[in-house]
Parts: C-alpha cells; structure tokens; sequence
C-alpha cells in the first residue's frame, strides 16, 4: 500500500504524514496496549525516512517499557505511537490515519493477555505472545 497517508490526533495539535507502503495492521492485545486504549491497540508501521510529524512539540513520550516508548498528543491524550529501541521504524496507531486507508489487519499478538469481554474471530494468524 504505498502512496501518501495523512492523520492526526483528536484535537489536531499532532499532524503526521507517511510517503510509501505501510505495513498491516498488527493489532496487539498486551496488557500495556490495553490499559493505554481501552480496547487493544492497533497499529501500522512505517520508515521513519518516510514519516513527517507536524507539531512534535505536542508529543510526549512514555517509556513503557525497557525496549519502548509511547508517544501521545500532551494536549487531547490521544496515543499516536510506539517506537522500538533502535529501531528505525515508528508504529502509528491505524485510527489516527484519514479514510481511506486501505489497511487492514495481519496478526494479533499477545492474545493470550486479550481482555476477557471479546473474543478474536477474523480469521486472521494469533499468537500468544508475540510473533
């Protein structure tokens, strides 16, 4: 899915823009990922060569973990990212994107910490863990 994606947060001080292909969905049932959206997260990725944030200021940062952080808008709380140690990739949450996006989701993870008030039946790969 190349081409250009446009989104933002809920109040718009975050404003991203991504050139080129953009992975599938993963969406991520982890305990972190749950308490941070309510529901579980589910997220994007692309090369941060080919990813324009507008209004960065705004984006603070939480180290959730000894690999990762957690970027939201400091103003509307809405998260917007996730970023691996050394990684040359930024996850950005799929909902934060204008429609169409034309994503769709590839794989859960962590199902094994899902919520227990739903149940995954989209036919698409689980893992317990990660993969």
């Amino acid at each position: 899915m190349g081409g250009e994606h446009r989104g933002h947060c809920l109040c718009g001080a975050v404003r991203l823009r991504t050139v080129g292909p953009l992975s599938d969905v993963v969406a991520c049932h982890c305990s972190q990922c749950r308490r941070q959206t309510g529901h579980f997260y589910a997220a994007t990725s692309v090369r941060d060569d080919r990813l324009t944030v507008e209004g960065g200021d705004n984006v603070t940062w939480y180290r959730a973990s000894e690999a990762a952080s957690r970027g939201f808008c400091r103003t509307c709380g809405s998260a917007l990212f996730w970023k691996g140690d050394g990684s040359d990739y930024t996850s950005i949450l799929a909902g934060a994107f204008e429609r169409p996006t034309g994503l769709r989701i590839g794989v859960h993870i962590f199902c094994a910490d899902k919520g227990d008030y739903y149940e995954i039946a989209d036919g698409v790969p689980q893992f317990a863990q990660g993969r």
